[in-house]
């Protein structure tokens, strides 16, 4: 990280330190957070959350062929580009009002299972991790270190290692075992999404209409042969993180409310069932609680819908303090839904991206990131996805629809099975909606980092189940993968999922079969987004302001680390959110031609 030279500042009741960090290390390099600092009361006092590069996909989407779409937004990110193409698929399969064949939907969800795998584990031990190994804590909090060296580890026989000092130890960059580890793991994961869907991180066999992978018995045990050695890996994870989690508790009082803020989490589901899911909008409500990670919208602790046309019409865009202007003087494209219901002009169907650069100023316009917020009927809500598990945990634990053997979803808790392995016989994990000393409702930076955990389990779990489904087909005869479609002169439509690191949506308006209107709304919008016109701050921003500081470190000397553990539980990942603006451009003129060179 990045961190400006303390600057003071006198408030009104006390010294305020201006800390900046800028950019936030290992993400790509585009997130700055800027805070004040109040280090005798031990708090943040204000925390602003800025995006230094313009977002344009939007834009250059307009006037290009529908059937291109899911090739040119996976290229949005380098990290979830799966996860944009399978979103894109999903819009385009509405759009065109095709259907894949089932075995081609178990593929799709073998391989976004994978993802799910690979992400969170590289991104939970080999980058999250870090904030929590022993040369991070010797350096911010080494009291608790000297603590953890002398903490019995409660889980030591299922993670083989027997004091928090040693899980500690373990996640050393580079040196740490379990670091290492991790790695090797991060490889067999990314091998398992190339079997289903080609290349890894851009899918060079997805499709509208389903997969061109070719379905064999071969393909289908070889991606189980490396889920199994992940289903082992698993049962050791879970209770090594669960030690170390409810360590950082026991050390430091108080640590529930670092990163914490009110749970408005949203998920928009993921996983489809084929037998159920005909991606018609009219059937979306339906077949939308089908999906194997229920969608859902979490206010208080309390699940208040699981529709996804409730969902998709709740979704506003507003600016605030982002560089654009508004579109109220633009055209609408979609006043009606395909059910007949309105559509707000804020609604990413009727969105314009309009930049508007200027100077950065914190009291006014100071990022490139929007503020999506999703309307119940009297709030604008700023939605967090909780860096994506935390989310879809509880909406699937509270909705209680998933029972898939593998998976229970009991209306008040989440039960993952994971089968019998080679060395370490079945086991159970539940994971159940965190909560305070004082009962209420908890979204932090543990639970969150916690929730990624578990949902790792989750996802392999879930891959167990869509391995049975897929090798039934085969067996069947049934190994069609993909269906035609032709391209309509118009249409609405959306698809959605869970990116790894939360909800995923992607708008389509088609006019005269090209794309008119294309809106594709990640995570990072929602988690990085800043104060909107309301005077409403985002994720994170939110979860930093009063966040507490437990460093040891005095003020010349501040690493910022509790700030770092807030930030990152999100699992923030900036190229969903921002590109590159170039304003109008210059023209370039070349005095020599190339055959003048003789070039060929």
């Amino acid at each position: 990280m990045t961190a400006t030279a303390p600057k003071q500042s006198t408030g009104q009741k006390t010294d305020l330190v201006e800390m900046a960090w800028d950019p936030i290390t290992r993400i790509v390099g585009s997130l700055g957070i800027y805070t004040k600092i109040d280090f005798a009361g031990k708090r943040i006092a204000e925390c602003h959350s800025t995006s230094s590069i313009f977002r344009g996909y939007s834009i250059f989407m307009k006037g290009k062929d529908p059937r291109d779409a899911h090739f040119i937004t996976s290229r949005i990110c380098g990290i979830c580009g799966d996860n944009h193409a399978t979103c894109s698929v999903y819009n385009q399969n509405m759009a065109y009002g095709v259907r894949p064949p089932h075995l081609g939907e178990w593929i799709i969800n073998l391989g976004e299972a994978a993802e799910y795998m690979f992400d969170h584990n590289l991104y939970q031990d080999n980058l999250v991790g870090v904030d929590f190994c022993e040369k991070m804590i010797a350096e911010t909090n080494p009291g608790v270190l000297e603590l953890a060296n002398r903490t019995e580890a409660r889980g030591a026989a299922e993670h083989g290692y027997r004091t928090i000092g040693d899980i500690m130890r373990a996640l050393n960059p580079f040196t740490g075992e379990f670091y290492r580890e991790t790695l090797k793991v991060s490889r067999y994961t990314r091998e398992m999404f190339c079997l289903m869907e080609g290349r890894h991180v851009h899918p060079s066999t997805l499709y509208p209409g389903g997969v061109g992978t070719v379905a064999t018995i071969q393909l289908f045990t070889d991606y189980m042969t490396r889920l199994m050695w992940y289903v082992e890996f698993m049962k050791r994870v879970v209770p090594m993180h669960d030690d170390l989690f409810d360590f950082m508790y026991d050390a430091l009082p108080g640590y529930e409310e670092v990163g914490r803020r009110r749970v408005l989490l949203g998920c928009w589901g993921s996983l489809n069932d084929p037998e159920h899911c005909d991606f018609d909008y009219r059937t979306m409500t339906d077949w939308g609680r089908k999906m194997f990670v229920t969608p859902g919208v979490v206010v208080d602790g309390k699940l208040v819908t699981t529709d996804l046309v409730e969902i998709n019409l709740g979704i506003r865009i507003l600016l605030g303090s982002s560089f654009y202007r508004g579109w109220e003087d633009q055209p609408v494209f979609v006043r009606q839904d395909p059910l007949g219901n309105p559509v707000s002009q804020d609604h990413p169907w009727n969105q314009h991206t309009i930049p508007a650069p200027q100077k950065r100023d914190f009291d006014d316009k100071y990022s490139w990131t929007m503020s999506p917020r999703w309307f119940d009927g009297t709030d604008h809500l700023p939605l967090d996805t909780g860096g994506g598990p935390i989310a879809r945990l509880w909406a699937t634990a509270l909705a209680g629809l998933v029972d898939i053997g593998y998976i229970k979803a009991t209306g008040h808790s989440v039960d993952i099975n994971l089968p019998r392995t080679v060395n370490r016989p079945e086991r159970t994990f539940t994971w159940t909606p965190p909560t305070d000393k004082q009962g209420r409702p908890l979204s932090n930076a543990i639970e969150r980092d916690r929730a990624r955990t578990y949902f790792q389990a989750y996802a392999a779990a879930a891959a167990m189940h869509f391995l049975e489904k897929a090798l039934a087909e085969v067996r069947g005869g049934h190994t069609k993968t993909w269906e035609s479609f032709t391209v309509p002169d118009e249409s609405v439509s959306c698809g959605f999922t869970e990116a790894v690191r939360g909800v995923l949506s992607h708008h389509m308006v088609v006019r005269d079969g090209k794309i008119a209107n294309y809106h594709p709304y990640p995570p990072t919008p929602w988690n990085g987004s800043v104060r909107d016109k309301f005077g409403t701050p985002g994720p994170y921003e939110d979860a930093v302001q009063n966040t507490p500081i437990f460093e040891e470190n005095p003020p010349e000397n501040f690493k910022g680390i509790d700030i770092m553990r807030a930030v990152r539980s999100f699992d923030p990942c900036l190229p969903c959110g921002v590109h590159m603006y170039l304003g109008n451009g210059r023209q370039l003129h070349r005095e020599t031609s190339p055959t003048q060179l003789n070039l060929p």
